[in-house]
């Protein structure tokens, strides 16, 4: 099939306005970087999803699910296969009694927010993570002594073939920024989370404080990824950068945060190569000193 050939069949499968191709990926990523994917696709459902698997199958090309783009770094070159964006369109949520369904594309704060307008207590932690709750189960996003594995009961997925079916927190084999679903390459679809009775002004209130601390703590007036390492068992990656002496160390557009040393920033006009330049001196410097390997949080996406 020719290019053009396989934009047309995605847009058969989505619609002609939700697919495109030579998408720029840095208009899609909280660090504001990355080079053009070869095709972009937004699907409205899983039977959607299921037909750009199969035609990614079928063509041989390569895809990546993407969610708000919070935890990735896309290379300069951009990506060489088909961008699935589940966020646009798959972000439906409900709401009965204490559990809550969400789609995989609806955004953390979103899902967040509508269990403190019902009362809901368990999902505080989240409220200030920009992902989306699907990324946030793949890779078992927490903050301050929250994770997804306290509140998730089960998450409908589907497979490489397009299989669907649902798994149970146990067999998601949560752990530290890990799961089931990325060891095994599957794709979240909804997510079924159950949370407490609880007293809306106490939540609210622990919301605010939480949002307080991150504004005065992080450096949220940057693209970033969020943390870019990885915590290194028995220690904490910030202050091990910070005692390497690299606050505020720079490569081309990407810094060390001078705010936070575990949050890597794009102070304008950053590179992915500028991106993974200083987290290798980062790493280098921190092994040398130390003796700790720290490794990536953010994911990788391209040729680097």
């Amino acid at each position: 099939m020719s290019d053009l050939e396989i934009l047309n069949s995605i847009r058969e499968i989505t619609g002609e306005k939700n697919a495109s191709a030579d998408e720029v990926m840095s208009a899609h990523t909280t660090f504001r970087v990355g080079g053009p994917a070869d095709y972009f696709a937004s699907p409205s459902d899983a039977d959607q999803v299921a037909g750009l698997i199969e035609l990614c199958r079928k063509c041989e090309i390569p895809y990546f699910v993407l969610g708000n783009g919070s935890n990735l770094l896309v290379s300069d070159a951009g990506y060489r296969g088909m961008i699935i964006n589940i966020m646009d369109n798959m972000n439906g949520i409900t709401v009965d009694g204490d559990v809550i369904t969400a789609q995989a594309g609806a955004k953390l704060v979103r899902v967040s927010r509508l269990a403190r307008d019902n009362s809901l207590t368990g999902l505080e932690f989240a409220s200030g993570i920009p992902g989306t709750i699907g990324g946030a189960v793949y890779m078992n996003a927490g903050a301050y002594g929250g994770e997804m594995k306290d509140v998730v009961t089960s998450v409908k997925v589907m497979d490489a073939d397009g299989h669907i079916y649902d798994m149970s927190s146990d067999e998601l084999d949560f752990s530290y920024r890990h799961s089931a679903v990325e060891a095994e390459g599957l794709i979240v679809l909804e997510v079924t989370m159950k949370l407490a009775a609880g007293v809306q002004q106490d939540i609210d209130d622990r919301m605010k404080e939480l949002s307080d601390s991150r504004r005065t703590k992080q450096p949220l007036e940057y693209p970033s990824a969020g943390s870019t390492f990885k915590r290194p068992e028995g220690y904490f990656a910030g202050k091990l950068i910070m005692e390497a002496g690299l606050r505020g160390y720079s490569v081309g557009g990407a810094q060390v945060s001078e705010k936070h040393c575990g949050f890597v920033v794009n102070r304008g006009g950053a590179t992915a190569a500028d991106v993974t330049g200083l987290i290798h001196d980062v790493q280098k410097k921190v092994m040398d000193q130390f003796g700790v390997m720290l490794e990536p949080e953010v994911k990788m996406l391209g040729d680097f």
